[in-house]
């Protein structure tokens, strides 16, 4: 498999979701703007959609898919059927009973992650209503989930990339014919959150078929319950979930600090989390999504080359593209936020409060898509310990930031608090990492760092000048000509760093790498 080329399609398709999403969220800052009620679709949808990303897709696709590969590889397709089986059925079964859980207990729930929208009782009751609504959407990830799982194992890799598209075409359909005709529109958004979740079960069905693999659900969850490989997923991940969801569980405790802030805090920290996963899933999401299943392979051969090798790649890959990345985004914060959302209900304060998280996003970038790279590490040789201990730490030191950046930068410090730690989960996983002996730093490091210095350099220095020639705010009523002028920027920029790269030497050959 060649990991470049496969890298280029999942990030094909995941740049499809992720302009899809913009456009949902262009769509979203249009119609509603920044405030109350907004504030009130974006706690509601945090909740379930944190639930998605701790269970179904983070600590279980991290426990889940190694064991996977464990069986396929020297069990066979039999087991590894049953395996299938059994834990789709544990799995729907958890996340019904956590459903209806979550609609008996949604009061508590936005009151525990919002509480300051108590304040307004008609923002916390569309709050409490739009959660009951979509709480069972973590049922349908959870499915999509495993069934991602599956397919990654297989090597298919792009029906998952793409599943996300459905959820932004959602939204949008909702936006443009939905929401005009209810008497509370931002209803429409939570409607479309629970028929996005039920196309992306759709849409996997055909590919698990193809491959013998579409599981067969039983009434009995205790079978699923009795099987010793179910038992070792889920023994794995009970502490994963600590391990990959330390920014998720940060960003839920700092939406209930934005929720005593200004109104309309919580929608810019929304927004500017948006723009800040975009490169995150172009690379961080992408690489992970191919390195977990070819490490897990390696580390069931007991190939140790194969191991590092695999890892310093995606190394060097992330470094590669998250450098310009963070340096782009921290330059061209304003004019990012105002092309994309500075229309309609959106006003200059929510572009101007929007930038500010997203510079502080900016700051840790490289950390958090470098975290996404760095944990399959460990999950790939299955061990969570390692993980859990240096992501409670962590947790612990975001929420001591929040202490002291909160108060210096309001909301743009919840933002700066989850980018240093990012920073510091990095670091400490790579130091692990090292102190295991399980990854090997081929040589070439310092210089490829210092032609990469040289180039971000360049680059942000052209990103600087470029948006110095625009009004950005003032442009409001010219939007197709503000949106020219970001893409001239950014174009220049793409153009001046790779220019840069390829004067000091850099070719796409030199990233080319097969997986065995």
């Amino acid at each position: 498999m060649n990991l470049l080329k496969t890298l280029a399609a999942i990030s094909s398709m995941t740049m499809l979701s992720r302009i899809t999403g913009l456009l949902r969220d262009i769509l979203f800052a249009r119609a509603f703007g920044a405030g109350g009620l907004t504030d009130a679709f974006y706690i509601a949808f945090r909740i379930p959609n944190l639930l998605r990303r701790l269970f179904a897709e983070g600590a279980f696709s991290q426990a889940f898919v190694p064991m996977l590969a464990e069986y396929k590889g020297k069990q066979g397709d039999e087991a590894t059927r049953t395996l299938v089986d059994h834990v789709a059925t544990v799995l729907v079964w958890a996340t019904l009973l956590t459903s209806a859980a979550g609609i008996i207990g949604a009061p508590l729930f936005v009151y525990l992650i919002g509480s300051g929208l108590s304040k307004d009782p008609a923002a916390f009751d569309a709050a409490v209503w739009m959660t009951r609504l979509m709480f069972p959407y973590i049922a349908c990830m959870s499915f999509v989930a495993l069934s991602s799982g599956v397919l990654n194992t297989w090597r298919q890799f792009k029906i998952p990339a793409f599943t996300p598209v459905l959820l932004n075409l959602s939204f949008i359909g909702a936006a443009l014919f939905l929401a005009p005709h209810l008497k509370q529109p931002v209803y429409a958004m939570a409607i479309a959150v629970m028929v996005g979740g039920i196309l992306q079960v759709l849409v996997q069905v055909p590919s698990l078929v193809k491959i013998g693999m579409l599981p067969r659900l039983s009434w009995n969850p205790g079978a699923g319950l009795a099987d010793p490989g179910v038992r070792r997923v889920l023994k794995n991940m009970g502490p994963a979930v600590f391990a990959v969801s330390v920014a998720q569980i940060s960003l839920m405790i700092n939406t209930t600090y934005a929720s005593w802030m200004a109104e309309g805090s919580v929608s810019w920290l929304t927004f500017a989390d948006r723009l800040m996963e975009f490169p995150n899933a172009l690379l961080g999401v992408a690489l992970g999504t191919i390195l977990l299943p070819s490490l897990s392979k390696a580390s069931q051969e007991q190939d140790h080359a194969e191991y590092s090798n695999l890892l310093d790649w995606g190394l060097r890959l992330t470094f590669l593209l998250a450098l310009p990345a963070a340096v782009g985004i921290a330059v061209l914060a304003l004019p990012l936020i105002a092309t994309l959302f500075h229309h309609g209900q959106f006003t200059d304060l929510a572009a101007r409060m929007s930038a500010q998280p997203l510079l502080a996003y900016a700051v840790g970038l490289v950390g958090i898509i470098l975290v996404k790279s760095l944990t399959p590490a460990f999950y790939a040789r299955q061990d969570v310990r390692t993980p859990v201990r240096i992501g409670l730490f962590v947790l612990v030191a975001t929420q001591l930031m929040n202490l002291i950046f909160v108060k210096q930068f309001a909301v743009a410090g919840l933002a700066l608090s989850i980018s240093v730690a990012a920073l510091i989960n990095a670091a400490l996983l790579y130091r692990g990492l090292r102190q295991k002996d399980i990854y090997t730093p081929q040589p070439g490091w310092p210089k490829f760092f210092a032609k990469l210095v040289v180039a971000v350099t360049v680059m942000g220095v052209a990103a600087w000048f470029g948006a110095q020639q625009f009004d950005w705010l003032g442009m409001r009523s010219h939007g197709l000509l503000r949106a020219g002028a970001l893409f001239l920027v950014i174009g220049g920029c793409v153009v001046v760093y790779f220019g840069t790269l390829f004067a000091l030497g850099f070719r796409v050959r030199d990233f080319r790498r097969r997986a065995k």
